[in-house]
């Protein structure tokens, strides 16, 4: 089951909590989530390296709340906010709604599946080699202090007439079960000979450890939040 399931959506409603909060009729739900894929959507192709790794979008009867979750606050909040502004304005356009974007500071990069799979993507469109790109990126990610992670690698490796799959792993990652924080991360490197996929999976240890820790209710099937620095806009 681990090895077949998205290990956030398998956990979404249980531990997780969901990427989208707001209820709608059946009339508007379907709009409603197409906006959002292309709010996401959107924002993924304008700040391509700015290191987000998740969208929150919350909604009320008048406006949208969209959370954005970055490593590198400073590139999209600009110079005296310019760029957050920009990026207002532009989400209005899009959705034909009120809009207000909050920057959640992630304090730790490499504990992040999507940022470590964004950060090998990037270094495998430059060319670098894929064994040489998969033992640092988990030498800097165990050095973090987690409990394990895998490495996933699918497409053209090393510019090889035929596509081939390798992994590599290091610790624990049990995949099904459900108390342990599975941080799972996807990401596609575009090179020369084609694109390249790129899966990680991080286990962050027990979710009880981390309520303990931060006081959240992860049995409600709230995610339990670590401190992080946040900018309203």
């Amino acid at each position: 089951m681990g090895q077949k399931v998205n290990p956030t959506g398998y956990r979404i409603g249980i531990v997780e909590d969901w990427r989208s909060r707001w209820y709608a009729s059946k009339q508007e739900f379907g709009q409603l989530l197409v906006e959002d894929h292309r709010v996401r959507e959107f924002i993924s192709n304008k700040y391509q390296y700015s290191g987000i790794p998740k969208v929150v979008i919350e909604r009320t009867r008048d406006q949208v709340v969209v959370h954005l979750h970055t490593s590198r606050p400073g590139i999209i909040i600009g110079r005296k906010g310019q760029e957050i502004d920009r990026l207002k304005n532009d989400l209005e356009e899009l959705t034909g709604r009120r809009m207000e974007v909050k920057i959640v500071e992630v304090s730790n990069p490499h504990q992040s599946a999507v940022l470590v799979a964004e950060d090998i993507a990037q270094q495998l469109s430059k060319r670098g080699s894929f064994r040489r790109v998969i033992k640092r990126a988990m030498d800097q990610v165990m050095e973090s202090g987690v409990n394990g992670i895998k490495i996933q690698l699918s497409g053209r490796l090393g510019g090889a007439e035929m596509s081939r799959t390798e992994k590599a792993s290091r610790g624990s990652i049990p995949l099904s079960t459900l108390r342990r924080h599975i941080d799972y991360g996807f990401r596609k490197a575009k090179t020369a000979q084609g694109i390249i996929g790129v899966k990680v999976w991080i286990d962050l240890g027990d979710y009880s450890d981390e309520e303990s820790a931060d006081g959240t209710n992860a049995e409600a099937g709230q995610a339990p939040q670590k401190s992080k620095k946040t900018y309203k806009r």
